[in-house]
């Protein structure tokens, strides 16, 4: 940035305060640097005297307990600092969950697991990321679960994970993901193949369980699960799915009191579920935002954040993959024999033949190498991006984090796609 053109502001901001600021115009930058007090930024605290550059896209709010001075330079398009901020109920409930940790230390148990849900826009992922990031200051190593696979924030969109916390999320790049285990729905909403997101969800559930048996550390620090906004019909079906599968202790409402009074109502009574406000600052996104958030996600992963990468692109042969599909079309009433009705069409796997109809779709790679093996439940180990078709030399090509050769193994077709513009 030009020194002589960068905007310089002082904030001073009072006890329980925090500054807002959003930066939305392209190629602006914004650097933030703690001069006095104390400061944290979703549970994450500031380095006095360092400072912190917020690019374009960022919504940010800086809190502060005790009072302190903020330096910020660079134009933001929205600032103010809020008086009034629920960063304090936020505390208050890390400190019950923590509470329970105690106690399953002691009696040697899993530790408490943690769901938080509300519709759209209501700051779910900043809550979850909070009280990781309050788990992880007090010595825990929690297991972060994101079952949102529209704007999901482990992996690429279309997917559900999760990863160990095992260190405080960093400022500008959030959290460090070694080896998330990651399963791929291919849609970017449970309602398009709801008996599949159950059976992937039933499965995640399965296998996070097992992890917190690995060591007493992981097991007493519990889960943070993360969840969509879909909240009614089908969409609150598989909330109360959710919690049963993972065996929830606590269900944290974020805004939405007719939420929280069904959930009063169809949890057992073992289960714990708070009201919490949402923050003032966060913001409702328009349906092509969030259509750019998942761009950028897919983005992300092939060519880095910060740090650029670079992906490889190469031609293969239709010969040397295959490619599944989840979910074949269900079958008239009139085809099958009478009384009787087609199940589990929705979890069937459907071998595909390449064609100019997955351009620019999202290849996942399992772990399994032959259709024979339980490709459904299987975790993903990577993807690819298919960007050309070429019907008559019978190859594809692909954009992929690796080079050549990609391994012998089966491909899961997603409705996910991206335009590769580099």
């Amino acid at each position: 940035m030009d020194a002589e053109k960068v905007k310089t502001e002082e904030f001073q901001l009072e006890v329980d305060s925090e500054l807002r600021f959003e930066i939305e115009t392209r190629n602006r930058k914004v650097v933030v640097e703690l001069k006095e007090g104390q400061a944290e930024l979703f549970g994450t605290e500031l380095v006095k005297g360092k400072q912190y550059e917020f690019h374009t896209g960022a919504k940010v709010a800086i809190f502060t307990y005790h009072g302190c001075k903020l330096l910020v330079k660079g134009e933001m398009d929205v600032q103010y600092i809020a008086r009034e901020t629920p960063m304090v109920q936020y505390l208050n409930a890390h400190a019950a969950v923590e509470q329970l940790r105690v106690v399953a230390d002691e009696q040697n148990e899993n530790g408490p697991i943690v769901m938080v849900v509300g519709p759209c826009d209501v700051g779910k992922s900043t809550v979850c990321k909070i009280l990781l990031n309050y788990a992880v200051r007090q010595g825990r190593t929690p297991i972060s679960v994101d079952l949102d696979v529209g704007q999901g924030s482990i992996s690429i969109p279309g997917t559900i994970g999760a990863f160990l916390v095992e260190r405080i999320a960093h400022v500008e790049d959030g959290f460090s993901q070694q080896a998330p285990l990651v399963y791929q729905f291919g849609h970017l909403s449970p309602s398009d193949n709801d008996a599949y997101y159950k059976l992937l969800l039933s499965k995640l559930a399965e296998v996070t369980h097992k992890r917190l048996q690995t060591n007493k550390k992981i097991r007493s620090s519990g889960m943070i699960i993360n969840t969509c906004g879909w909240v009614k019909g089908a969409g609150y079906k598989h909330i109360l799915h959710a919690a049963q599968e993972f065996q929830v202790a606590a269900i944290f409402v974020l805004d939405q009191e007719r939420l929280y009074n069904e959930l009063l109502r169809d949890v057992p009574k073992s289960t714990q579920v708070v009201f919490l406000q949402k923050s003032g600052g966060v913001v409702e996104r328009s349906r092509h935002q969030r259509s750019e958030a998942r761009d950028s996600r897919i983005r992300e992963y092939f060519y880095g954040r910060r740090t650029p990468l670079y992906p490889h692109s190469f031609d293969v042969k239709w010969s040397d993959i295959q490619i599944c599909k989840v979910g074949a079309p269900a079958l008239p009433d009139s085809c099958m024999p009478l009384g009787m009705k087609a199940e589990g069409n929705k979890t069937k796997l459907l071998p595909t033949q390449p064609s100019l109809s997955i351009l620019h779709h999202i290849l996942a790679l399992t772990f399994c190498e032959s259709i024979e093996e339980d490709v459904i439940n299987s975790n993903i180990a990577g993807f690819v991006c298919v960007t050309n078709v070429d019907v008559e030399r019978q190859t594809i090509t692909v954009l992929s984090p690796q080079p050549r050769p990609l391994p012998n193994c089966i491909f899961l077709l997603s409705d996910i796609q991206f335009m590769d513009s580099h």
